[in-house]
């Protein structure tokens, strides 16, 4: 029997395993199927108690003995219990997602909310503006249906929006580039809360904090839904103190480290010294060598700055896609806006603030390979480094002080 697990269609960058390995100890089982094989799975009950994931929420319930008030409000349910046969559902999202509402301190009460999509997330979300009594709620669909807006009608005639929740897959792993809406239209925006975990930051949530907005994705929820799941799968309590502690070891384990700096300030002699488990250390200008098949100074002479440049966003883009990774990055990384978001969607950015003295011209860096040309780039990319990095790391004597200062602070920013 498969005791405890969760069903989908496609689970490969699923984290629910991960999470309920750290809540309980039981096995579990990530179950991909497909949609003609929900019958047999149902009709069989080989189960103790499940998970249900996309695209499989509201098509579970026919089979049901039993679904749970919110659930029957939301048409949905995430959570199955067999009890004896008897299967019962349950709803845990619309827990996460109020611990992700309150987590990041937005306030529904008499605000004006627009909900990005119509799938059984948005009916959690719904569900719960009601609960938290917002004044009015709006879904905003592709299509004009079912008592929907379309997103042309939100950004036209509703732009004094306060919140707004994202249940669209828009953002989503691998299509991290894509954003729901664009907020720039909307001036009262106080919020937005975004179901999305994988990457940690969608654009939509860079864009909001960016503008000062309070902006959150979706790995809390996750985490806390799991939390209410495993809870009603062993009838037991989980203290919040726990839930919170499995939410900031999975963030740890998850969270990239992206290193920034001048050239020559020991990005990537700190980024090997940063040994963490199943993580894993790359450096950009090593990884453009690769594919250009000559030195960076080559590259440049051959087919200019610009190329370089460019060949660089695609491999950062690329190196930024996945989590578990330390990444070193090349001096002028931070000088594309396209390269920060990247880099910030699944990690936080340490800027290595060696100073000037400490700095060395060298001959296989054709943009600092004299002390005029290094002292420009310093003072022209100073900046920069501040206003991008989530943390500026003090210049230190050595770089063993460098990887203890990254690991310590680090762990004091998640939370």
């Amino acid at each position: 029997m498969k005791k405890y697990g969760c069903i989908g269609k496609k689970l490969a960058h699923s984290f629910s395993k991960e999470i309920h390995d750290k809540l309980a100890d039981y096995d579990y089982e990530l179950i991909e199927l497909n949609e003609d094989e929900l019958d047999k799975f149902f009709k069989e009950k080989d189960f103790e108690a499940i998970n249900v994931t996309i695209p499989y929420k509201e098509k579970v319930i026919p089979y049901l003995d039993s679904v749970s008030e919110i659930a029957t409000r939301i048409g949905a349910v995430n959570t199955i219990i067999n009890k004896d046969g008897e299967l019962l559902g349950f709803n845990t999202d619309y827990y996460g997602m109020k611990a992700l509402v309150e987590k990041v301190g937005i306030d529904l009460k008499d605000k004006k909310v627009l909900i990005l999509g119509t799938g059984g997330t948005s009916k959690t979300a719904h569900i719960l503006s009601e609960d938290m009594r917002a004044s009015e709620i709006l879904v905003v669909s592709r299509s004009k249906k079912n008592n929907c807006i379309t997103y042309e009608e939100a950004i036209k005639e509703h732009k004094n929006a306060d919140i707004i929740i994202n249940t669209t897959p828009s953002g989503m792993y691998p299509d991290c580039e894509s954003k729901p809406i664009d907020i720039s239209v909307f001036g009262n925006l106080e919020g937005i809360i975004d179901a999305i975990y994988n990457p940690l930051s969608t654009n939509l949530i860079l864009d909001a904090k960016k503008r000062g907005i309070k902006a959150i994705g979706g790995l809390y929820m996750l985490v806390m839904q799991a939390v209410v799941a495993v809870e009603k799968f062993l009838d037991t309590r989980i203290a919040k103190e726990t839930a919170d502690g499995v939410f900031k070891s999975i963030l740890a384990s998850k969270e990239n480290i992206i290193l920034t700096g001048m050239p020559g300030s020991g990005k990537s002699t700190v980024g090997k010294l940063l040994k963490i488990d199943g993580f894993e250390f790359i450096d950009t200008d090593e990884e453009i060598k690769k594919r250009a098949g000559c030195t960076i100074k080559e590259l440049i002479a051959d087919k200019g700055e610009q190329y370089f440049r460019d060949l660089e966003s695609e491999v950062i883009q690329e190196v930024s896609l996945n989590s578990c990774r330390i990444i070193s990055t090349g001096g002028g990384a931070i000088l594309r806006e396209e390269n920060v978001n990247c880099l910030k969607r699944n990690g936080k950015l340490f800027f290595i603030n060696a100073s000037l003295n400490r700095l060395k011209p060298t001959d296989d860096r054709p943009l600092s390979d004299n002390y005029e040309k290094l002292q420009k780039l310093y003072n022209d990319r100073l900046n920069i480094y501040k206003s991008t990095a989530d943390i500026t790391v003090p210049d230190m004597k050595t770089p063993d002080e460098v990887a203890e200062y990254i690991i310590t602070k680090r762990l004091e920013m998640i939370e």
